[in-house]
């Protein structure tokens, strides 16, 4: 093991796994200010990418590594004492697999050299991490890779039985009902096993964005009335992928609640403010990271609509106002983004209940569909990297997009997205009782 013997590296090394730690100001006789040592990393990343084709080339495992620029961690920048620096740095393969790398540089601004790489994380999970010895050194230790269970999240593939449950409330007269079914796609395998419905069905499709739901209407002889169907489903996590064909320009478009533009613009170009000349996936991260920042997973008020205004104006709301807001930003500065929901299935356990649906998002960078999940980077710092670029095995998708337009189609309008059964009196829009559930393996 290589042995660190400046005790100054408190600070920096454990300020990459989240640890505070306080300088020895002594220590230092000169200090270089952190734009500088940020502008030195980047600097080299540059002339690194521009001399291999547009990647950075990093060796793993007798393989050589092709990396692009996500971000540089400013929050780790550090002095380490007179010409010496550490900067920590997101950079992804082509396969959208990010590596969190450490570097250490020497030099003093202008003339900085990096005198040691090496890949710290992939994907949030360490490679190794720092112990501190009796002597007050610092050693770096190897580590098993992380488990899904501390991550929270099934990785690779994912098999359970998804049950879809909903009673209807007390009808007093007609009413319209319009179910979500899930699709196969290339990302999960759908059967439906089971489908017990309360009244005749019709197969409706949203082509706009390739949903299909269920139509049925009602009347009060159906009150109490339950729908159930029961999913099979295979799952493999998600990351980045190809785009197929040109990006339709809907996604750089407004929705009802999501506008563009005005505040939006400001704040996503406040958010990406220096990056002005990086390409779409380091101002997405940016706008990731914002959001990360300043909001707060708070279910009270008027969330759950996913209302971008509302996002921005309480910097609060559930995943559908995290992933709205998000939107909102990215197509405000020309970064196409899509919005989809589902449900999570519970990491920890095999079978039982499901709080309910949740929403993710996907924006467009660098050739490829970008998954992101920001309400879940935001309640786990420690899953933030994982979750800028990948979905979990364990969840399942029922529709994609925004103010769905079908035949036949609420009087109310557009619906807004679908997840729970939309019932409809009168142009009304009323809630029936929702229970999702699962069993693994099954």
């Amino acid at each position: 093991m290589k042995i660190i013997y400046s005790y100054f590296f408190l600070f920096l090394l454990l300020a990459c796994q989240g640890k505070e730690s306080k300088e020895e100001e002594s220590n230092i006789q000169k200090r270089v200010s952190i734009a500088e040592i940020e502008a030195g990393i980047k600097a080299y990343i540059d002339a690194e990418t521009a001399e291999n084709d547009g990647y950075f080339l990093i060796n793993k495992e007798n393989k050589k590594l092709r990396l692009k620029l996500v971000r540089v961690h400013t929050e780790y920048l550090s002095n380490l004492g007179p010409s010496k620096h550490f900067a920590c740095v997101d950079l992804a393969d082509e396969k959208g697999d990010v590596y969190d790398v450490d570097f250490f540089l020497e030099g003093e601004p202008g003339a900085m050299k990096v005198t040691e790489t090496s890949l710290h994380k992939l994907n949030g999970k360490p490679f190794y991490t720092w112990k501190q010895l009796l002597d007050k050194t610092w050693r770096r230790v190897p580590v098993e890779t992380a488990s899904s269970d501390l991550l929270g999240v099934v990785e690779l593939e994912d098999t359970f039985e998804f049950t879809y449950y909903a009673q209807m409330p007390e009808l007093k007269q007609k009413a319209e009902v319009w179910i979500p079914i899930a699709q196969t796609d290339d990302f999960q395998t759908i059967i439906v096993k089971s489908m017990k419905l309360p009244a005749q069905e019709k197969v409706i499709e949203d082509k706009e964005n390739g949903n299909k739901m269920i139509y049925m209407a009602m009347g009060p002889e159906h009150s109490n009335s339950e729908i159930e169907i029961i999913y099979q489903v295979k799952r493999i996590e998600k990351g980045p992928y190809d785009a197929r064909g040109k990006v339709d320009q809907k996604y750089l478009e407004p929705n009802l609640l999501m506008p563009i533009g005005g505040q939006f613009e400001e704040i996503a170009l406040e958010a990406t403010q220096g990056k002005e000349n990086d390409g779409d996936l380091v101002k997405a991260r940016a706008l990731y990271d914002y959001i990360i920042d300043n909001m707060r997973y708070m279910k009270f008020g008027d969330y759950g609509r996913g209302d971008a205004v509302y996002a921005c104006d309480t910097k609060t709301g559930n995943c559908t106002e995290f992933h709205s807001f998000f939107i909102s930003l990215a197509r405000s500065i020309g970064i196409p983004s899509r919005f989809a929901i589902g449900a999570s299935i519970p990491s920890d356990r095999n079978e039982g209940g499901i709080d309910g649906y949740h929403c993710w998002a996907e924006f467009y960078a660098e050739g490829k569909w970008w998954p992101v999940d920001i309400s879940e980077g935001n309640k786990y710092t420690a899953l933030a990297t994982y979750y800028f670029g990948r979905h979990p095995a364990n969840r399942i998708e029922l529709s994609k997009g925004r103010d769905l337009k079908i035949d036949p189609s609420p009087s109310s309008g557009p619906i807004n997205f679908l997840a729970y059964p939309l019932v409809e009196v009168n142009g009304e829009i009323i809630y029936p009782k929702v229970g999702f559930s699962f069993t693994r393996g099954a």
